[in-house]
């Protein structure tokens, strides 16, 4: 039985930011490297943003923190209005090293290109390794604005402690990132064009024969600008409703990033895109009736102004962006529930929207177009709808 499912994406443009002040003397100690030019016009401040209310009708607004970095450098001359999502090699990479100890050593930025691993490490014969996807934004002032890196900090730890690996701190985590994102900021697309993707990743580096944990690790952060996500570009995606193969189970290692989550969905995208879908929707695998999420997001159902999404039991990666929409339209005064949502509510709903960052989606920026629903030789159509808000 085919089951699919036309879906609406949000739009590109940035949502609710959030970081913590930057650290100087991290920067200070790099330029003496001589890795970052030293420039005098670089600023670092912090303002609050507000979000809009929802269209629905809340009239409060949640305020969310951001932080800003003014440098003066040229931007990359590249095709912005065609950039799709794809590795484009940019100047600079992050790399820092954790032996035995759990200690992590100063990390360096490093020209970017290959690593040197020994054939026997563990993230190439174990699949120890996990990463984290988040992104950088550049406003019309040219400031840079990243997206909530301290949650990303945190479901590393968390995902790390899970694969018995040790993990940056938070603080190193967004010292890493921002670092990078500096060293590399005239990869920053111009603003609506894109956004610089940013890919921190931690393997077990260290050479292991058998079942165990690696003897060392490495924590890893690249950049890449990017454009959307799926080649339908802002218009309504296609999915289908897969029954066949599963994402994860219980007990396993669904609600964490790591590697192997992505290498098991695969088979499934690889056949999905042959017969003109855009992704995958995963069930439960044990009732087979539950929604979970998408290969690359999560999703949400409405329905009479209530917003519905699968409950995080394991088996579902709690997105950040996923996070900060429940948190922004509780604060709005919404009513949001975490529950089983089966497949069968996906025929009465009245939107249909799924969140992630690879996506480029934004906080609370989502345009509901119409979206088909194939599910029993069944077709409903639903008409255009804007819930949105953004930081103003």
């Amino acid at each position: 039985m085919e089951r699919s499912l036309f879906l609406s994406r949000p739009s590109t443009d940035h949502g609710a930011l959030l970081a913590s002040p930057f650290s100087a003397a991290s920067l200070t100690a790099f330029r003496r490297r001589r890795f970052l030019p030293h420039d005098s016009s670089l600023k670092i401040q912090n303002q609050l943003h507000s979000i809009s209310s929802l269209v629905l009708g809340a009239s409060s607004t949640v305020r969310c923190e951001a932080s800003m970095y003014k440098q003066t450098v040229e931007i990359i001359d590249l095709d912005w209005d065609n950039l799709g999502f794809a590795l484009l090699p940019t100047d600079y990479m992050y790399m820092m090293k954790c032996s035995q100890n759990g200690m992590f050593s100063k990390g360096e930025l490093l020209r970017y290109g290959p690593l040197e691993l020994s054939p026997s490490s563990g993230v190439l014969h174990y699949g120890q390794g996990l990463f984290e996807g988040l992104k950088a934004y550049r406003k019309e002032d040219g400031s840079v604005l990243l997206f909530r890196p301290q949650e990303n900090a945190l479901r590393m730890r968390i995902g790390a402690d899970r694969m018995c690996m040790p993990s940056p701190t938070i603080d190193q985590f967004v010292d890493a990132i921002r670092l990078t994102v500096l060293a590399n900021k005239r990869w920053v697309p111009p603003t609506g064009k894109g956004s610089l993707y940013i890919r921190p990743l931690l393997i077990g580096s260290g050479a292991v024969l058998g079942v165990s944990p690696a003897p060392e690790y490495t924590f890893l952060v690249f950049v890449s600008p990017v454009g959307n996500y799926f080649k339908e570009g802002l218009a309504p995606i296609n999915l289908i409703v897969e029954n066949e193969y599963h994402r994860a189970g219980p007990g396993g290692t669904g609600g964490v990033k790591t590697i192997g989550n992505y290498a098991s969905v695969l088979r499934a995208l690889k056949k999905a895109k042959e017969n003109g879908y855009s992704d995958v929707l995963y069930l439960d695998c044990i009732h087979k009736k539950y929604l979970e999420e998408v290969s690359s997001c999560n999703i949400f159902v409405v329905k009479n102004k209530v917003i519905s999404t699968p409950e995080v039991k394991g088996t579902i990666l709690p997105g950040i962006t996923r996070k900060s929409i429940i948190d922004v339209a509780r604060g709005q005064g919404y009513q949001v529930e975490e529950r089983p949502v089966s497949v069968e509510e996906l025929l009465d709903a009245d939107e249909v929207f799924c969140t992630g960052l690879s996506m480029g989606t934004k906080v609370l920026g989502l345009y509901l177009n119409n979206f088909i629903l194939h599910l029993r030789d069944y077709r409903w159509a639903f008409q255009r709808t804007r819930w949105g808000g953004q930081c103003s």
